[in-house]
């Protein structure tokens, strides 16, 4: 008999049973795969080290602005996916380790919840008294004709299947222009691809600030990026992508298809329905505190999908397992979805947290601050475009928005995240000391101009 079962190994699963273990919960973690879910093997941790070995091509290839000369710079994309490949099998072993240290039981099967009675609930012949339901998400492949064949003969891939592609293709098409289409349309530009994204909306990267999305937009348009907007995919054919924009019908040849128009949460086939717990539209309902309808059930992570305003983000799913493991130890919590941080890791970079442009109200106020007032950003970013745009209240001052585009976002978004959960007033921020030269260091200018 266990205290508490988790169903699902990534982020959410892993980090919560580790912090139940530790608060003397005797915890079960059953997975089906390779512990550290999407992120750690197909995900997050994958992208980055390919992004990365992009980063230093294309500082070689542009060495020359700074007056650094390279010749003959070339990118073994074989050894880019051989690297990745030791990256993540060196974090998923850290995993591992850390859950044995903890004493956590992990068991290699896929879960299925058999049914509940008095003493708990059942999984695969597992008994526990709790159960956290952690099964992460999939790649949505929306019925587009065509596709499903162009999958099963590797002409068109997920995110799981292009992170072993041996092969640099002479021409990506990449179906969505979110965060994982972005972000593989900036590797495989930089290391030689013709790149074409195709995206229904009218814009690119999903939510982000439009302000900072047209500014990526722009530098990937000079950096030979195609952009389709406003066209949807009608069909995928052997060699072509077909699509529609308005009323008339074009055709796009190409050698390889990315399809990267979102995620959908992992909750079909796990025995939900056995217990009641209540789902909406694939995804799993709770309240703050992580608890389903049903007494002894909690969700955290993907399963949850983007229900009310949540995010499917690793470092979100990070979170609420620990909400989850500490309402369960009697220690009352909740989680600020106001205040996650987003990045798209990018060349330059995007990173966001809180109200954007388009969801603030009449008694918020935005205003745009260039990067060039940082000495650093200047001296590092020839030409550089970046901004940062601050979201404050009328009324008391309080920061409600930060969004960047440009070098270290990634970096820096923590700490205005940290501003916001903590509702900080401008006041406040002026008086921080930001070390110098850093183009962090643009936040407390802005806080002196807007």
């Amino acid at each position: 008999m266990y205290d508490l079962i988790i169903l699902g190994g990534g982020p959410a699963g892993y980090n919560a049973a580790e912090r139940a273990a530790h608060g003397g919960l005797k915890t079960c973690l059953i997975e089906g795969r390779a512990l550290g879910g999407v992120c750690l093997n197909e995900g997050c941790i994958p992208t980055k080290t390919l992004l990365y070995s992009a980063k230093i091509y294309d500082y070689a290839k542009h060495g020359e602005e700074y007056g650094v000369k390279f010749t003959g710079a070339e990118i073994d994309h074989n050894f880019v996916i051989d690297r990745k490949n030791k990256v993540v099998k060196t974090l998923v072993s850290g995993v591992s380790a850390k859950l044995k240290k903890a004493g956590v039981d992990v068991i290699n099967e896929y879960g299925v919840i058999q049914g509940r009675d008095d003493e708990g609930f059942t999984v695969n012949g597992y008994k526990g008294r709790q159960l956290l339901i952690c099964t992460g998400s999939t790649a949505l492949v929306p019925p587009i004709p065509g596709l499903k064949e162009a999958i099963e003969s590797g002409f068109a891939m997920t995110n799981r299947e292009i992170l072993d592609l041996r092969t640099v293709p002479q021409h990506l098409v990449v179906i969505g222009g979110g965060v994982i289409g972005l972000e593989m349309a900036s590797y495989f530009n930089s290391v030689g691809a013709k790149v074409t994204i195709v995206e229904m909306l009218d814009h690119i990267a999903g939510p982000t600030d439009r302000e900072i999305s047209s500014i990526l937009q722009k530098n990937y348009t000079k950096k030979g990026v195609e952009f389709l907007l406003n066209a949807k995919v009608t069909s995928v054919g052997e060699d072509c992508v077909n699509y529609v924009v308005g009323d008339k019908e074009e055709s796009i040849k190409t050698d390889a298809v990315l399809v990267s128009i979102g995620r959908r949460p992992q909750t079909q086939g796990i025995g939900l329905e056995s217990i009641g717990v209540l789902t909406e539209r694939g995804a799993i309902v709770t309240a703050d505190d992580g608890k389903t309808n049903v007494p002894g059930v909690w969700a955290a992570g993907d399963a949850k999908g983007i229900l009310n305003g949540r995010s499917m983000l690793a470092h979100t799913a990070y979170r609420e397992g620990e909400v989850c493991v500490n309402n369960m130890l009697g220690k009352k919590d909740r989680i600020n979805y106001k205040s996650i941080p987003a990045v798209i890791y990018t060349n330059p970079e995007i990173a966001c947290v809180g109200e954007t442009s388009e969801t603030m109200t009449a008694d918020m106020q935005a205003e745009s601050f260039t990067l060039r007032y940082s000495g650093r950003y200047i001296a590092e970013n020839e030409g550089g475009d970046g901004i940062v745009k601050i979201i404050i209240g009328k009324e008391h001052r309080n920061l409600l928005g930060v969004h960047m585009i440009g070098s270290y976002a990634s970096e820096i978004i923590y700490g205005a995240a940290m501003m916001i959960e903590k509702e900080m007033r401008v006041e406040n921020i002026q008086k921080f000391v930001f070390p110098h030269p850093t183009v962090a260091e643009v936040i407390r200018e802005a806080m002196f101009m807007i």
